[in-house]
């Protein structure tokens, strides 16, 4: 059953995002009005030291007023490279720089409403550089044992659904 975009135009955009609207054939035939959000690419990164600990940012997002764990993440610039994204927000956010970052995990987080993919990268080694640039993103930054990570997530910690997928691949990768 595949849903066919025929057209879509911009009712609205800014430098994050567009919001459109497209006319969507369904497979009977008929015709649907679908809004859709595009987005940038958004880049994410960690890294897992010796001791199996992950770094981790606390931080609140205003938009569902809550309080969670989550992994240094931004947009992709125009003309960066993901990877290259990803290792800026992860030492501007943390104060750390990543060593050689691998690929973890690719993630469409909402994509009935979005065309958003989040890259999620990780290293097992970085560097301490100072306090982070980008301070105000999180109320602290932590190193955060990794098997404690899927209690974390069912107790509802880590309430970012592309974080949860990234810190579990990552309890996976390295705990089995």
């Amino acid at each position: 059953m595949q849903w066919t975009n025929l057209n879509e135009h911009t009712v609205y955009e800014n430098r994050w995002f567009k919001v459109n609207l497209a006319d969507v054939a369904l497979p009977d035939g008929r015709h649907l009005d679908h809004f859709l959000i595009r987005l940038r690419p958004v880049a994410v990164a960690t890294v897992v030291n010796e001791a199996n600990e992950v770094l981790m940012l606390w931080r609140h997002r205003f938009i569902t007023d809550s309080w969670g764990w989550e992994l240094a993440a931004g947009v992709v610039e125009d003309g960066e490279d993901v990877e290259t994204a990803a290792a800026r927000e992860m030492e501007e956010e943390t104060g750390w720089r990543p060593g050689p970052l691998r690929h973890l995990l690719t993630v469409e987080p909402s994509n009935g409403l979005t065309d958003a993919r989040h890259h999620l990268y990780w290293a097992e080694e970085a560097t301490y550089t100072g306090p982070p640039e980008d301070a105000f993103e999180s109320s602290r930054r932590e190193w955060v044992p990794l098997k404690l990570v899927p209690d974390m997530i069912a107790r509802g910690e880590v309430p970012a659904a592309n974080m949860a997928a990234g810190l579990l691949m990552l309890h996976h990768l390295r705990l089995g």
